[in-house]
């Protein structure tokens, strides 16, 4: 059936104008929306708490039946992104509320898609009507226009604030101000008119400046910076906590303690700021240099025998290694490695170095106080016993004599031998092949 819609404008609305019956005759049901303001220059916009008071008191005046009050805090910019008014919506197409009640059309919708849902809802007769403070929107082409124009206003003036807030930064920049909240050892002025003036932080500052200085002249790396800010330093950011590693790279990697700026991040657009710089601009290109150093990649790459194989006693972290050089007085050089925690859980972990010389010590004693199969290498021996039965067959020629068999082997002692003279991969197969866990605890391994 067509809907004629001078029926629709007089009070009747999708199946009650099927059914011939008057929207007159059937009450509305209306849900209350009131949504906070984030635009931060609408300084006269009611609180919720104001909007719903005002809208009770519009109800109760004109006898509106309000069936629900739903608040919502999150911007009306965006589309798809206030639940609350998502849910309303939905309610809607079930039946629940067939009208709202608001402060006004701007805290419905300041976007498209969501004034466009209203819209809808409205065309399949779902949505009454929408009442504000001062105004009332039914399913009339004129007022779902009217409708439309409102929002469409509030979604213009969305725009141009961006578009001038954008304008206004881009303007302090040129003037040397940093348009945003100053970086760690820095503070932003609370004077009115100078929100854009930085200030150097009496606190933070000189911590700033003594961490350039000790990268850039005294080769800290970051990790070392980290630790001394947490146990020397006691250093704690404005909002009380600590600087992490990624964030310390940051700061290092940022010009704008030198005095000058990049805004927006990214863009190539350089200024010098007005603020008092805390590094030159010679010990910010010596901590990028050590920088570099840091991450460029290792040209030789060494194996360790027993890397991923091991776990921290003290905060379970994994072991790794590391190889040392000693110049020895008669000119010769040893080489050492060194196995530690990678403190990767802890980053104050205690546990110390163990050399791995003395580490293979120790695995032998372990292998002697194993019982057999938990060794279990046995797979290992027999590929072992084939492959010398074969070299004894096919290349030497030796065919009469009796070939090795397994129970011929001792296999604690066959261990030993490869962690002493097997290469890192037999080593390492033979390790995995334990069925325990191994533990480096205080120098002393321990199977767990």
């Amino acid at each position: 059936m067509n809907i004629n819609m001078e029926q629709v404008k007089q009070g009747f609305s999708g199946a009650q104008v099927a059914r011939g019956e008057k929207v007159a005759d059937i009450a509305i049901k209306y849900c209350l929306y009131a949504r906070k303001s984030s635009e931060a220059d609408e300084l006269q916009a009611l609180s919720i708490d104001s909007q719903i008071k005002e809208m009770l008191e519009l109800a109760k005046r004109d006898g509106l039946d309000i069936v629900e009050i739903r608040r919502e805090s999150h911007s009306a910019k965006a589309s798809s992104t206030r639940p609350v008014f998502a849910q309303l919506l939905e309610d809607i197409r079930k039946g629940q509320f067939n009208g709202i009640l608001t402060w006004a059309p701007d805290r419905l919708s300041r976007n498209g898609g969501d004034l466009g849902a209203l819209v809808d809802l409205m065309d399949q007769k779902l949505l009454i009507e929408i009442r504000t403070y001062s105004q009332k929107f039914t399913d009339s082409p004129n007022e779902k226009f009217l409708l439309m124009i409102l929002g469409s206003q509030a979604k213009l003036e969305n725009d141009n604030k961006g578009v001038n807030v954008k304008r206004g930064l881009k303007t302090r920049a040129e003037m040397g101000l940093w348009p945003s909240v100053a970086p760690t050892g820095y503070m932003n002025e609370k004077i009115i008119g100078r929100e854009c003036y930085v200030i150097v932080d009496p606190i933070r500052g000189p911590v700033i400046k003594q961490i350039f200085d000790k990268v850039a002249y005294e080769k800290w790396s970051g990790r070392r910076i980290y630790k001394w800010l947490v146990e020397d330093m006691k250093f704690k950011t404005k909002n009380n906590k600590n600087l992490n590693l990624s964030t310390i790279y940051n700061i290092l990697r940022t010009p704008f303690y030198t005095g000058t700026f990049e805004y927006p991040r990214g863009s190539g657009n350089w200024y010098k700021g007005q603020h008092t710089p805390l590094i030159t601009q010679e010990v910010f290109n010596l901590v990028q240099e050590k920088i570099r150093e840091e991450n460029k990649p290792k040209t030789k790459f060494r194996e360790f025998t027993f890397v991923k194989l091991m776990t921290c006693g003290k905060c379970g972290s994994g072991i790794s290694a590391q190889e040392k050089t000693k110049n020895i007085s008669d000119g010769s050089v040893h080489t050492y490695i060194y196995y530690s925690c990678t403190r990767h859980k802890d980053h104050n972990c205690t546990n110390p170095y163990i050399r791995e010389d003395q580490l293979l010590i120790q695995l032998e004693e372990i292998i002697d106080k194993l019982d057999i199969n938990q060794l279990g290498a046995r797979h290992i021996i027999d590929r072992e016993i084939e492959r010398h039965n074969k070299l004894r067959s096919n290349v030497l020629g030796i065919k009469d004599e009796k070939k090795v068999k397994e129970k011929e082997i001792d296999i604690k002692a066959y261990a030993k031998y490869l962690l002493k003279e097997g290469t890192v991969q037999e080593k390492r197969e033979l390790l995995e092949q334990l069925k325990n866990k191994i533990v480096l605890d205080d120098k002393k391994i321990r199977i767990q």
